[in-house]
């Protein structure tokens, strides 16, 4: 199922006899592997999101663990999220969902869960070991960071835009100064 997995299907209508075919397996091999179109999309999301953030995710603990500087913490983890989700193939799939979650939920779970919600736990602990911070709520103060970071880049791409490397780099930095600054312990 590999061919499947590494190549995000173009359209939602697709078959399973379609995806059989294109995986080069039998349509019974796709029906015993998932048990819906839409568990093997769920699949595809894991899958394109592993790929995309996986090697950030790991970064991001072992730095969490390893390094007192939560600014250089945030601004390797922002880069790493921002050069991960703004793959084109995954800002493609990442619209295909958006699109298909009022009839697929599941889609908007296996993203957010595979996506943004997997960095939360180290994120959270990592922000709320931080001496010099005073995060009364946590999960308003990680919705935020991404916000800072990252969704411009979501957003923009919406419209077919890709924000320029220097920009980029501008939004990290200022984006982790503006969260720290705001949350720096008085």
């Amino acid at each position: 199922m590999e061919v499947v997995h590494g190549r995000p299907l173009r359209r939602v209508g697709v078959t399973r006899t379609e995806i059989a075919a294109q995986a080069g397996v039998s349509k019974m091999t796709v029906y015993n592997h998932f048990g819906s179109k839409e568990d093997l999309f769920a699949d595809v999301i894991g899958d394109a999101l592993e790929q995309a953030l996986g090697a950030t995710a790991e970064e991001t603990s072992r730095q969490l663990e390893a390094d007192d500087d939560i600014r250089e913490v945030l601004i390797a983890t922002a880069r790493g999220w921002v050069r991960g989700i703004a793959q084109d193939d995954v800002l493609r799939l990442r619209t295909l969902i958006a699109a298909e979650t009022r009839r697929f939920p599941s889609l908007g779970r296996a993203w957010r869960e595979q996506g943004p919600e997997r960095f939360a736990e180290p994120l959270g602990a990592a922000l709320h070991a931080a001496p010099d911070l005073e995060i009364p709520d946590l999960e308003v103060a990680i919705i935020q960071f991404y916000a800072l970071v990252l969704y411009p880049h979501v957003v923009h791409s919406t419209y077919g835009d890709r924000l320029p490397p220097d920009l980029t780099e501008r939004l990290i930095e200022r984006g982790v100064d503006m969260f720290l600054a705001y949350y720096r312990a008085s």
